[in-house]
């Protein structure tokens, strides 16, 4: 993250809203063919004023937020994911958000689900946007090349970058070309018009921030399609902490990141002393344990000290998955 994007961040301190914020700030993980998210200037958010007043209204009144995100505050990452950006698209005063979740059918079958419908405000045209958040940690070995997509799996090792890539190019994105989708969102957007659908085109986007964890030790090429700008973080098996931790200066300090809380990392006065952190994954990794992300803190600065951390337990990956078939 930028020094400008991190100084912006500082600003905010209910999670919420640090996590509303991070969505805009955060680059996508990966470039393809496909358009990319709602950038600032769609959002009426390009000058930084703008953002900081937008981010400013939040702090002062969240409630709408905390209305819109409920539960998945404690939920699923994706759900909360989504909610954030239902609430980004409602709000922004560069959008209007006009569904969401919005399910296609094929008589009693269905489709496939539409993430987010939105328009610009100064544009009649309807958006379809995909929405993902994607942590993703890089194998050595593994299926393909060095910079094969496939390589980079997910802390539990069900999906990886290649699958759910291939998910939304193949699948996701291609909802809206259907003529069962077009009818569904004529219907929502004319109710009373029982017509053929409108032939007017629908753009389609894809948003997927996250973070790509790199091995410790050892080097591995960033994946195909991987943004310039993606954020970074490093990974490593339990055994070699003390190796790392020696290495780290003396007054760092870390955080305990838990789902679905893992977009911006904490206020630097939330960090704790390092032994504190290292007790708790020693107690966690006593036994065979899930992976940990936690972040540490070298020095109080707007965000040049930080630094993100996947710890894995010793057997950690026990499954890679396949890397998703070809195109017949």
């Amino acid at each position: 993250m930028s020094d400008d994007a991190a100084r912006l961040l500082s600003l905010c301190h209910h999670p919420l809203v640090r996590d509303l914020a991070w969505i805009v700030l955060t680059p996508d993980l990966i470039t393809t063919a496909w358009p990319g998210r709602p950038d600032r200037e769609t959002l009426g958010l390009a000058a930084p004023a703008r953002l900081r007043d937008f981010l400013a209204s939040q702090e002062a009144n969240p409630q709408a937020l905390e209305r819109r995100v409920g539960d998945t505050a404690s939920g699923r990452m994706g759900h909360y994911h989504e909610r954030l950006w239902q609430h980004l698209l409602d709000t922004a005063p560069g959008t209007r958000l006009l569904a969401s979740n919005l399910r296609v059918h094929q008589g009693k079958r269905t489709l496939g689900e539409l993430d987010l419908l939105y328009r610009r405000r100064d544009d009649p045209g309807l958006v379809h946007l995909e929405v993902a958040i994607k942590f993703y940690l890089g194998l050595p070995e593994g299926p393909g090349t060095a910079s094969d997509p496939s390589r980079w799996i997910g802390p539990g090792g069900a999906d990886s970058l290649a699958t759910k890539r291939e998910h939304l190019v193949r699948h996701q994105l291609r909802l809206t070309g259907q003529p069962e989708a077009r009818t569904t969102i004529q219907q929502l957007i004319h109710p009373r018009d029982l017509g053929p659908p409108e032939p007017a085109p629908i753009r389609t986007q894809m948003a997927m921030p996250g973070v790509l964890f790199y091995p410790w030790l050892g080097d591995l090429p960033s994946p195909r399609e991987a943004s310039p700008d993606h954020l970074r973080g490093q990974w490593l098996h339990w055994p070699a902490w003390r190796t790392l931790r020696d290495g780290l200066p003396a007054q760092t300090r870390a955080a305990w990141l838990a789902k679905p809380h893992w977009l911006a990392l904490p206020r630097n006065e939330a960090f704790l002393p390092l032994r504190d952190i290292e007790a708790r994954l020693a107690e966690h990794f006593s036994r065979s344990a899930s992976p940990v992300q936690i972040a540490l803190l070298g020095h109080a600065s707007h965000g040049a000290g930080h630094r993100r951390l996947f710890v894995v337990d010793a057997s950690w990956p026990l499954q890679v998955p396949l890397p998703p078939r070809p195109l017949a």
